[in-house]
């Protein structure tokens, strides 16, 4: 992507709300960034704007009126220690109208272990000053401004959103009932070491606008009955999926029309593809046709303030096998503050008298509950553990309560999503050493005024000197990548003699600055690792962190090699791909380092913990593959603007990328030729046709001539092509068993007459002419006149449709009719295209394969394909998709936004401490799963390696046989000599051999062929067989066996590693 586009943006009339008169307070400091850098980013007006470049990712999350109501939203962040850093962090990145930073309290030691923003040489100055520099550079259109005063009723009336961290219970209560009463918005969040606790209070009437963010679904009608309850019958293609209480609307029913256009409508499912709705007994006869719709409907909630809340909570669980956990946390929480309020102090770490005292406390607090707060039999040792470790403030913990609260503060803004009823409780105690009778003592735990003394007062000084000594891999520098950098530089891992690799081969894009926080305006186009490295070197000097530009995968196998791996302590996958994920869990596996993997979408987020010789791999359980469109939908019959658009991309694909790669490789490629030909049916023709295209008869001369092209080609797909489907099928015509063609699924289309009057149509000439252009290296044109008057000079040839065209209805067809083409080539064609082509000498001019680019506004490519697609759903009634939708659907992002990166990255990290501290045990270790939009999590503990049997040996996927390849005379196995010892050693006979997609040896290779083999080293053959030199890197080699017992029964096996150096 281009460092400057001025992204599209788009005027938003934000209605005035209260702005900050608190700004010319003599307590507050505000840094307005003094210049405009150079992408576009710019103030926040009043009348503000969305600049689609920055916010790209989140507004398929949010969408364009959640952004608009947010921009209206000035939140007050109380409390500048490691979690309201966080939330501020998260709340900025998001860009509400304003944000506040409260804090009256100084920089300590013990701020250091989360508080990313602060470094050692701030200690003793306020925390809101210090912050608001660092995060006022996070988003220049985020106005931020730090307060140091004391918090007042009156003060807090300016504010949409008050979010308290740090603070104490009568606070907590006396703002809460404030704001209850006066409209404010009101979020509790606190960490306490392992523990964690969050409250919203949203008012006695909140409207959410949409409960779950998912996308509208649609089905397709075939039958509507007429009856007091009407009956809908969906097309068989695929199940509804609506539920009982969803409404639903209606359009393009024929006969029925009065549903056409209706009120939203309540339904009840009757089955995977019916459901009942109002009484259609006095409606019109149903024909055909018709789309059903979902429609989103409003919801209203009432909240009940702080203190009637404390009395009767409502609970949302975190984990389910903590059924009864919220509870006694909940009168925990309250003894912490009655604690604290008594000994101007929270308990000490792991101090026994203090943890007795604090059990006391809270079974004072329990008696005196009256509500359904009360709990039968307080659990005294959970409550002990909360004495233990509240002194703590662990940065993990607070990235997930940190990401919580900030999405809880954008729903409170916009109304999107379902907000937290009302209390949230957390805790990840399994962190804790293990065995039973583990305990710390006061002494390890206690603060020697360095930076990790927050984390030392959970773990104690041990665990500390063992993160700084760990080798981490990290695989990717994106949204996860910088939020697993910037906690593991809290933690202090790597912070002594250890090192965390990361790599990525990725530049900084604008549209990454929204997530990826690491990162800042003016660092668009630098690397992503180097800069991520740097920026966390400012947050922990300490840590040793080395950034590389390497993509993982076959080909950096000489860099990340077996040393490299045998070094590391362990692996996080940072990754956007499965791909990639499978690869570096292959690699885990066999080196067996442990994986911490996850991933977000949207709102949705996942933990998995990839453990050696403990749980299975992440490769051992797969999503359902996505389902793909039938190419005859896409080509003939599409009725969805997702069908239209994946023909644009296929479009731009097969103009603008492969022509030109294909020429380009006749041109230099000596054996393109040769290759060419040896491809199955009538492709080699096909291929070589293209070509002589390309660099003979659709050659452009000028601009003229490329705008020539580009009117012909549309004459072609929306006038010609349509006349000549129209033609093998008619409107009228009736399928063999006398339903009409054009009906379910199929939409019948219309040609379209071209007009230089018509937006769309000039946009798609301007684009394609200018890529046309681009892809010959020629000079282009954005001279709209100009342009339209050289349209009215271009003959375009008259069409008439012919008979005898046959156009496929199904693959199946497809399919078929392609079976019967590979029998038959045109060899006297091919033969003369051979003497057609030009030589390379011949040719003049410069070919540029175009690579698809999605975030730059300049480029034409997504004008090329909004029009494109746009025209072609014109062709068949489909509803036309803006570019925002279409750039979604097109380029294949994948929603985005910080406050889930967040959460997700915290969970990561408390596996991560698990992983150091070497848990045994598989009930220690959580996989997770979120969907902050419901809200909704799970944890469940990770599935055990599948346990597989031969003989009386168990194995997993961890184990493997060991085999040596150099014998003590220091020759080299031979294949017999390999058999022989799989035969003696492990009575096995091995039937197929084979390494990578090689097969070195199976029972039924023809006689002299495995005479052959069987004398030779097992590295010549390898060699051999897969035409590769062995890298200097490789230690060992891979093999899969395939075996039979003693009785000629087919074994499973695990694989061998077969060392050679």
């Amino acid at each position: 992507m281009s460092s400057s586009p001025l992204s599209k943006k788009r005027r938003v009339s934000g209605s005035e709300t209260k702005t900050g008169s608190h700004c010319s307070s003599s307590n507050s400091v505000r840094t307005e960034l003094s210049h405009t850098p150079a992408n576009g980013m710019a103030k926040n007006g009043n009348d503000a704007e969305i600049d689609e470049g920055l916010y790209s990712r989140q507004l398929y999350v949010l969408g364009h009126d959640a952004m608009k109501r947010m921009q209206c939203s000035n939140v007050l962040i109380s409390g500048m220690r490691g979690l309201g850093v966080e939330i501020a962090k998260n709340v900025i990145l998001a860009g509400v109208k304003s944000v506040t930073l409260h804090d009256q309290g100084v920089a300590e030691w013990k701020d250091l272990s989360s508080q990313f923003y602060l470094r050692e040489e701030d200690l003793g100055k306020n925390r809101a000053d210090v912050s608001q520099t660092r995060l006022a550079e996070l988003n220049s259109y985020v106005p931020v401004t730090s307060y140091t005063g004391t918090l007042t009723n009156e003060y807090l009336t300016q504010f949409q959103v008050v979010v308290l961290t740090n603070s104490s219970l009568d606070e907590q209560t006396r703002f809460g009932d404030f704001c209850h009463n006066n409209g404010v918005k009101l979020i509790v969040a606190d960490t306490r070491g392992l523990f964690g606790q969050l409250f919203c209070d949203f008012g006695e009437e909140m409207t959410v606008l949409d409960t779950n963010g998912e996308q509208p679904l649609s089905a397709m009608i075939s039958m509507i009955t007429k009856d007091s309850a009407g009956v809908v019958t969906c097309l068989d293609e695929a199940r509804h999926g609506f539920e009982s209480g969803d409404y639903v609307t209606f359009t393009e029913v024929q006969g029925m029309t009065e549903l056409n256009g209706c009120e939203p409508v309540e339904i009840k499912t009757l089955g995977p593809y019916t459901f009942s709705i109002c009484d259609t007994s006095s409606f019109s006869d149903y024909v055909r046709g018709g789309i059903v719709t979902q429609v989103k409907m409003p919801k209203k909630i009432a909240f009940k303030s702080l203190s009637s809340s404390m009395a009767e909570p409502e609970f949302i669980l975190t984990d389910f096998a903590k059924f009864d956990r919220p509870g006694h946390l909940h009168v925990g929480f309250q003894a912490l503050h009655a604690f604290e309020k008594k000994n101007s102090r929270l308990p000490k770490p792991w101090s026994q008298s203090d943890a007795d005292e604090l059990v006391t406390l809270a079974d004072e607090v329990n008696a005196a509950q009256t509500g359904s707060a009360k709990q039968e039999q307080l659990d005294q040792a959970v409550i002990k553990k909360l004495s233990c470790v509240a002194a703590g403030d662990l940065a993990p913990v607070n990235a997930f309560i940190g990401g919580l609260a900030a999405q809880e503060v954008m729903k409170a803004c916009t109304g999107k999503f379902m907000p937290i009823m009302q209390w949230l409780y957390f805790d990840a105690l399994e962190c804790l050493p293990e065995a039973e009778d583990a305990v710390l003592t006061e002494e390890e735990c206690a603060p020697r005024n360095c930076r990790y003394d927050s984390q030392i007062a959970v773990f104690g000084s041990k665990l500390q000197e063992l993160l700084a000594k760990q080798r981490y891999f990290l695989v990717g520098a994106g949204a996860i990548g910088c939020e697993l950098l910037k906690n593991f530089a809290m933690m202090g891992l790597a912070g002594g003699d250890g090192e965390v690799i990361v790599t990525d081969m990725d530049t900084i894009e604008k549209s990454n600055l929204n997530r990826q926080f690491l990162f800042r305006p003016w660092d668009v186009t630098k690397m992503k690792s180097e800069t991520a490295a740097a920026a966390v070197k400012q947050m922990n000097p300490t840590v040793r962190i080395t950034g590389h530009q390497n993509r993982v995968g076959p080909d950096t196998e000489k860099v990340y090699d077996d040393d490299f791996f045998e070094s590391l302590d362990g692996v996080a996958n940072a990754l956007d791909n499965v791909d990639a994920r499978m690869y570096m869990d292959r690699r885990c596996v066999y080196y067996r380092k442990p994986l911490l993997e996850s991933g977000t979408l949207g709102t949705k987020g996942n933990v998995q913990v990839v453990i050696p010789f403990l749980t299975e791999s992440y490769s051992s359980s797969q999503d359902p593959p996505e389902k793909s469109i039938p190419i005859c939908t896409l080509k003939n019959f599409p009725n969805a603007i997702e069908h239209t658009l994946q023909w644009a991309r296929d479009e731009f694909e097969g103009l603008f990328k492969q022509p030109a790669e294909n020429a380009l490789q006749y041109l230099t490629d000596p054996k393109f030729m040769e290759r060419t030909l040896k491809l199955p049916g009538a492709q080699p023709l096909e291929v070589l046709e293209a070509v002589y295209k390309s660099l003979v008869t659709d050659k452009p001369r000028n601009w003229e001539d490329c705008v020539a092209w580009a009117r012909n080609h549309w004459q072609c797909q929306y006038n010609n092509n349509i006349r000549q489907l129209l033609h093998n099928f008619p409107p009228e015509q009736l399928t063999s068993s006398g339903a009409p063609f054009w009906s379910g699924p199929k939409r019948c289309p219309h040609p379209l007459e071209f007009s230089t009057n018509n937006d769309l149509h000039m946009d798609y000439i301007m684009a394609g002419a200018n890529l046309y252009a681009q892809s010959y290296g020629m000079p282009t044109s954005t001279d709209r006149p100009a342009l339209s008057k050289l349209l009215q000079e271009i003959k375009v040839p008259e069409f008439t449709p012919k008979s005898g065209v046959k156009i496929h209805v199904s693959d199946q067809e497809l399919q078929s009719a392609n079976a019967s083409v590979g029998k038959r080539r045109d060899d006297s064609r091919l033969e003369e295209l051979k003497t057609l082509l030009p030589s390379n000498e011949a040719t003049q001019f410069k070919l540029c394969p175009i690579e698809f680019e999605k975030d730059d506004d300049t480029n034409f490519h997504m004008d090329f394909i909004v029009a494109a697609s746009n025209l072609r759903a014109e062709n068949y009634d489909i509803p036309p998709a803006d570019r925002h939708k279409s750039k979604l659907i097109a380029g294949k992002i994948i929603p985005a936004i910080a406050t889930t990166t967040a959460a997700v990255v915290g969970l990561v990290c408390l596996e991560l401490l698990k992983i150091v501290q070497k848990h045994k045990s598989l009930e220690s270790y959580k996989n997770g799963f979120m969907n902050l939009a419901l809200p909704f999590f799970a944890f469940s503990e990770p599935i055990a390696a599948p346990k597989h049997k031969y003989y009386e040996i168990d194995w997993t996927l961890w184990d493997r046989f060991e085999v040596k390849g150099i014998q003590p005379n220091g020759e080299e196995m031979t294949l017999r000599q390999f058999l022989d010892y799989f035969k003696n050693e492990h009575k096995l006979e091995i039937t197929m051999l084979s390494q990578g997609v090689s097969m070195l040896y199976s029972f039924f290779m023809p006689a002299a062929k495995l005479k052959e083999r069987l004398e030779l080293p097992m590295t010549e053959i390898v060699t051999k067989v897969s035409k590769k030199k062995l890298g200097k890197h490789v230690k060992a080699l891979v093999f899969e066996l395939c075996c039979n017992d003693d009785t000629d029964e087919d074994v499973e096996v695990p694989y061998v590693r077969y060392t050679i150096r």
